[in-house]
């Protein structure tokens, strides 16, 4: 289900939204995206008009298997996205500028290294 605020009301979702939203996801700008692999390497935007997920990129730096790298939130941040995961490691995606920065690699930075990992 899908809460509508306008609405004030909850509502049943089916179609192409359900298929890819399966991950982390956010909105930023009034479009949903989601992550499109377990560490966030990959993120789609939803075409609401075609009611199907579109790849929108790949930063082709795969981290790995390890539930320690698995993204765990995808949140807007000063118009860019973050990627937050289990480690506490940070990536941030600028896809408002997706068109300018795509030819310059200046998509995905880190914001944050590897956080602290303890285990007992």
């Amino acid at each position: 289900e899908m809460y509508v605020p306008s609405l004030n009301q909850w509502s049943t979702v089916v179609g192409g939204i359900v298929d890819g939203w399966q991950t982390p996801s956010g909105t930023l700008n009034g479009k949903l995206y989601a992550l499109d692999c377990k560490d966030g390497c990959r993120m789609r935007v939803y075409d609401n008009v075609n009611d199907s997920w579109d790849r929108l990129i790949d930063s082709k730096l795969h981290l790995g298997n390890s539930h320690a790298l698995e993204a765990a939130a995808l949140l807007p941040l000063g118009g860019k996205l973050c990627i937050v995961r289990n480690n506490m490691s940070i990536s941030v995606v600028d896809v408002a500028n997706l068109d300018c920065n795509a030819k310059k690699g200046q998509l995905w930075e880190t914001l944050a290294g590897k956080g602290q990992f303890k285990t007992f």
